[in-house]
């Protein structure tokens, strides 16, 4: 079984727990205005390997991954790419290594909810970026509805399958108090939430718009003030 990978990163400290190596996949169907890896989207794109291929990369640092540490699959979307995506977390869960996978969760279908099984059965934490609880807000921040994604946080929640929630914190997007209120009071009906993480808005990502020739939709946007980010931190953390 092969994928396309975009990139990977040896050492990732901000992907999951402890020490990761993270496997970036090529192709998303969102298109997320903030999104920092638009060269990501097309499915068509990176460069292809073997589930084998990358597993051997990732068991090189086996050792860096005591405390915690593990690999983590990331994208693009990587629910792009399960079957291979379920062979490579496979093949490092028998040499002991942990599993996380980054994803929005948008592929997620309720007509056919077990589709991912095989996937999340060598997955032992799902790291799920919810982008805007608003359904109409989020559309207009990603192309794509939310209804999926939220279907799959209470699937995940079902099956008690460990979750950390990101959610990136937009000034004038996704920063509004009932919004996040409102994702707050989703998030309490999950029993499975072990963390929340909100990541603070950058627009490191718009040079590398201006370098594939595109506009950076939120040219100009500034990042959230510490007071912001303190202010959602509080209406979001765990009780």
């Amino acid at each position: 079984m092969t994928g396309r990978i975009h990139s990977f990163e040896s050492f990732g400290t901000v992907d999951g727990p402890g020490i990761r190596f993270v496997v970036f996949l090529q192709g998303c169907p969102m298109r997320c205005l903030y999104c920092h890896n638009p060269d990501t989207w097309v499915t068509g794109g990176g460069t292809e390997y073997s589930a084998e291929e990358v597993a051997a990369r990732a068991l090189k640092y086996k050792n860096y991954f005591a405390g915690g540490g593990g690999v983590t699959v990331s994208g693009g979307e990587p629910m792009l790419q399960p079957q291979f995506v379920t062979q490579f977390f496979t093949i490092v869960k028998n040499a002991g290594v942990s599993t996380a996978l980054d994803t929005s969760g948008v592929m997620f279908n309720e007509a056919d909810p077990h589709a991912y099984d095989g996937l999340l059965a060598v997955t032992d934490l799902v790291l799920l970026d919810i982008k805007h609880i608003d359904d109409y807000q989020h559309q207009r921040l990603t192309g794509h509805s939310n209804k999926n994604i939220l279907a799959f946080a209470r699937y995940l929640s079902d099956m008690d399958k460990p979750v950390w929630i990101r959610h990136v914190l937009v000034p004038g997007i996704t920063d509004d108090d009932n919004y996040l209120h409102e994702l707050k009071n989703f998030i309490s009906t999950l029993k499975n939430v072990q963390k929340v993480e909100v990541l603070p808005y950058h627009s490191m990502g718009e040079v590398k718009y201006n370098k594939l020739g595109m506009d950076y939709p939120l040219h100009g946007t500034k990042p959230p003030s510490p007071e912001r980010i303190k202010n959602a931190k509080e209406i979001l953390k765990i009780q």
